[in-house]
C-alpha cells in the first residue's frame, strides 16, 4: 500500500493530501474541533504518503499546531473571497457593507484631522461623482501625487467606484521618473495635493504634460494663503465638496472583481519604475490574506508611518480598513523618535513596519515609554533576524507578523509563529496545493539552471535557489496581473519550468528553505537593490548619474554595509582625465535622485570591466566595494549634507564599526 501511494504522479498526489485534509477537517469538525483527533488522523494520512516516514513523522508532529492554524485561516480567507466574488463586489461594495456596520466609528487619523467611516464613504462617493460628471468612465487612468492624509484613500477608492484605475505615485520622484511613471500609465489626468505641486511645476512644459488638466487638492487645515491655487489648475477642494455624496449605485453595479483598481510602482529586477495591476480581487486577496494570517482583528487600532503609495503602507495598511473596519493612525513622515509616543496617544493594538523602521526604533535611546503602550502585533516585512530577538525584547512586542511578496507576484508568504528570521512558510506535505517553489540557479548571474531536457531542478531543503510561484488564471492567489507594460510583463514569467507549457512567476529573489517548510531571504537577483526599504533600480540611477557627467558610462551596483538591513548604492563612473566635477554631480544627484537610490559611494574609474558582448561587468566590482585595501581608484562618500567628498579610512572604519550615520 505505502509503496503505492509514493509512486503517484504530482496530481494524484494532491488529489491524495487533498482528501487528507477533507477528512481530518470533516471528522473535527464532528468530534467539535479535537485538535487530539486532528493530529492523529493527519499523522497517519501523511505517514503513509511520505517516503521518508521517519523524518515525515518528526516533521508533521513538529509543525501540525501552527499547521492546523495556517489551514483555519486560508479557509476563512477563500471563504470571503468566494462570498464576495459570488454577490459581484468590487472593493467599493465591500467598503459599503462595512460602513453600515458602524459608521461613526473612526477609520482614518493623522494628528487631530479624524475621518469616519461614513466620512470616507462621503468623499469617496464625492469624488465619483465629481469626475464621472467630467466624463471619465471604466478604464481611464488617473495618476495620484500626495503625500499621507486620510483623504488620499477616499480618492482613489471613489475613483474605482466609477471604473477608473488609479495610478499611485511615489511621491519621491521628480523630472524624468516622475514624468515616465505618468506617461507609462496612460493617465488622462494628475491629482495633486497641494504640497507637492512643486514637482508637478517641473514637468508641466513637456508636451503631452501640458495636455493634461491638473486637480490641485488642499488639505481641510491648510490655509490658501500659506498654499495658494497654481495658475492652470483646477481647485479639487471646493469642486468635491460641490458634488453629491450619494453612492454612484449604477456605475458601481457594472464593476466586477477582475477590473483594474490602481496601479503600484514597483522597480522590479531591471528598468524605471513599472506599474503593477492591482485588480479588485488582487487586492482583496492580499490583504485579507496579509491580515488574516497575521492575525489582524477587526477591532485593532493600526499605527501605519508607512507612504501610502507603497504596497505596505497603502495596500495593506489602508485595506484593513476598507475590507475589514480597523481603525488606521496615519503619520505623514515616518519618525523613530515618536513612533512609541504616536501609539501610546492614539492606543494603538497593532503597528506595520518595514525592515529599517525596527532597525531606527532599536537605535533610538531606551525610554520608559518603550513598553508603555499596547501594541500586539507589529507586521511587515524585512525584520533581519540579527536584531528581531533584541526588538520583540525591548518593546515587549507579543506577536511579529512577518510577510513576504511583491506587489504585483503571486508568491505570498506569511510567518505566523514567531519563527526568527523566516519570512513565511509552506507546510512540505501543501506544496501540491500551494504551488511555490525554489530552483538552482546560477549564483553569480540569478539564472536558473536547466538540464539537458530544458527543464529546471527544485532545490533540496537547505539549498538556495530562486522563488517561484506557479501561475494559473483561475485562482485569484495563483493569477499575476503583470504590469501596464505587457513587455514587462512577460520577463517576470518563466516558461516550461517542469514540464512544457507550464508558467511561473519569477520573484527575482533568491531564498532557501529548511525541512519544517520555512523560507529565509538570502539575496535578490537581477539588477535591483534594496535600501532604507526602497527597491532600486539600478539601470535608472545609471541613466540619470549619466546625464549629469555628460554621458560618461557608468555602473551601478549595491555593497553591503555592517549592521544594516539591504545594500547601500555604489556608482563606479569612467573618467580616465578626472574632468568630472565631483561639486556637480553632488548638486545633480540631490536633484534628481530621492535620498534611498543616491549612491553612497562614487569610484572614478579609467574604463569598465566589459564581457565579450560589451555587458558591464558588476560583480568584481561588488566583491571590491568601497575596500580602500582593494580600491586604488579616487572613491567619493556621501556625507549627510548631500555632498561627496574623498572617502578616507577614517570613513571606511565608521562604516565597518556602525558608527556612521546613514
Amino acid at each position: 500500500m505505502v509503496e503505492v501511494i509514493t509512486q503517484l504522479s504530482d496530481k494524484q498526489k494532491a488529489v491524495t493530501i487533498g482528501v487528507i485534509l477533507a477528512v481530518t477537517v470533516t471528522i473535527s469538525l464532528l468530534v467539535g474541533g479535537n485538535l487530539i483527533v486532528q493530529g492523529i488522523i493527519f499523522l497517519l494520512g501523511w505517514f503513509l504518503f511520505s517516503g521518508n516516514r521517519p523524518q515525515a513523522l518528526y516533521v508533521t508532529a513538529k509543525t501540525l499546531p501552527r499547521d492546523m492554524t495556517v489551514l483555519v485561516r486560508y479557509v476563512k480567507l477563500n471563504y470571503y473571497l468566494k462570498r464576495w466574488d459570488m454577490a459581484g463586489w468590487t472593493v467599493g461594495h465591500v467598503f459599503q457593507s462595512v460602513v453600515r456596520r458602524h459608521p461613526d466609528k473612526v477609520a482614518l487619523q493623522i494628528d487631530d484631522h479624524v475621518m469616519t467611516f461614513q466620512d470616507v464613504e462621503n468623499l469617496s462617493n464625492q469624488v465619483a461623482n465629481y469626475f464621472f460628471s467630467l466624463g471619465f468612465h471604466r478604464g481611464d487612468t488617473i495618476a495620484l501625487l500626495m503625500e499621507n492624509k486620510p483623504e488620499y484613500g477616499c480618492m482613489w477608492l471613489g475613483l474605482s467606484k466609477i471604473g477608473v484605475v488609479t495610478a499611485l505615485i511615489n511621491t519621491n520622484l521628480r523630472k524624468d521618473v516622475l514624468l515616465h511613471s505618468i506617461r507609462v500609465a496612460e493617465a488622462k489626468a494628475v491629482i495633486v495635493g497641494t504640497e507637492l505641486m512643486d514637482a508637478i511645476e517641473e514637468i508641466r512644459s513637456e508636451e503631452d504634460m501640458a495636455k493634461l488638466p491638473i486637480y490641485q487638492h488642499h488639505d481641510p487645515v491648510q490655509t490658501r494663503q500659506e498654499l495658494p491655487q497654481r495658475r492652470g489648475t483646477i481647485g479639487l477642494t471646493d469642486a468635491l465638496r460641490a458634488a453629491s455624496p450619494e453612492p454612484p449605485t449604477e456605475e458601481m453595479d457594472k464593476g466586477k472583481v477582475a477590473d483594474r483598481m490602481v496601479y503600484i510602482y514597483t522597480s522590479g529586477t531591471t528598468g524605471l519604475p513599472k506599474a503593477a495591476v492591482i485588480t479588485n480581487i488582487r487586492y482583496m486577496f492580499f490583504v485579507l490574506g496579509c491580515g488574516f494570517m497575521v492575525g489582524v482583528r477587526r477591532d485593532d487600532v493600526i499605527y501605519n508611518p508607512l507612504p501610502l503609495y507603497h504596497t505596505a503602507g497603502g495596500m495593506v495598511g489602508l485595506g484593513t480598513v476598507f475590507l475589514l473596519g480597523t481603525t488606521t493612525v496615519l503619520r505623514k513622515r515616518f519618525s523613530a523618535s515618536n513612533f512609541w509616543t504616536d501609539c501610546i496617544k492614539h492606543k494603538a493594538t497593532a503597528a506595520q513596519y518595514i525592515g529599517e523602521i525596527c532597525r531606527y526604533l532599536l537605535s533610538v535611546p531606551d525610554k520608559p515609554h518603550d513598553t508603555a503602550h499596547t501594541v500586539r502585533l507589529m507586521f511587515g516585512n524585512g525584520l533581519r533576524p540579527q536584531i528581531w530577538p533584541q526588538f520583540v525584547a525591548r518593546f515587549n512586542i507579543q506577536d511579529i507578523g512577518e510577510v513576504y511578496g511583491s506587489t504585483e507576484g503571486n508568491s505570498n508568504l506569511a510567518n505566523i509563529d514567531n519563527k526568527v528570521g523566516a519570512v513565511g512558510f509552506v507546510p512540505i506535505y501543501a506544496e501540491f496545493l500551494y504551488p511555490v517553489t525554489l530552483i538552482k540557479c546560477n549564483e553569480d548571474t540569478g539564472e536558473p539552471l536547466r538540464d539537458a531536457n530544458g527543464c529546471c531542478t527544485k532545490c533540496k531543503p537547505g539549498e538556495a535557489g530562486i522563488f517561484l510561484g506557479k501561475i494559473t488564471r483561475k485562482a485569484p492567489a495563483r493569477a499575476f496581473g503583470g504590469y501596464a507594460d505587457k513587455k514587462a510583463s512577460e520577463k517576470k514569467i518563466l516558461r516550461d519550468v517542469f514540464r512544457k507549457g507550464d508558467a511561473y512567476f519569477n520573484s527575482g529573489d533568491i531564498l532557501v528553505q529548511d525541512i519544517f517548510g520555512y523560507f529565509y531571504f538570502r539575496d535578490r537577483t537581477g539588477d535591483t537593490f534594496r535600501w532604507r526599504g526602497e527597491n532600486v533600480a539600478t539601470s535608472e540611477v545609471e541613466a540619470v548619474i549619466s546625464n549629469i557627467v555628460g554621458l560618461h558610462d557608468c555602473v551601478v551596483y549595491g555593497v553591503e554595509i555592517p549592521h544594516i538591513e539591504g545594500r547601500a548604492g555604489m556608482a563606479a563612473i569612467v573618467d580616465p582625465q578626472r574632468e568630472i566635477s565631483v561639486e556637480n554631480l553632488s548638486n545633480g544627484v540631490r536633484g534628481c535622485l530621492p535620498a534611498y537610490a543616491r549612491p553612497l559611494f562614487i569610484r572614478l574609474m579609467d574604463e569598465l570591466p566589459m564581457t565579450g558582448t560589451f555587458k558591464m561587468k558588476k560583480l568584481g566590482l561588488q566583491l571590491e566595494g568601497y575596500d580602500l585595501a582593494k580600491v586604488s581608484d579616487p572613491l567619493y562618500y556621501l556625507h549627510s549634507d548631500g555632498v561627496y567628498r574623498p572617502f578616507t579610512s577614517d570613513d571606511q572604519e565608521k562604516i565597518l564599526s556602525g558608527s556612521a550615520r546613514l
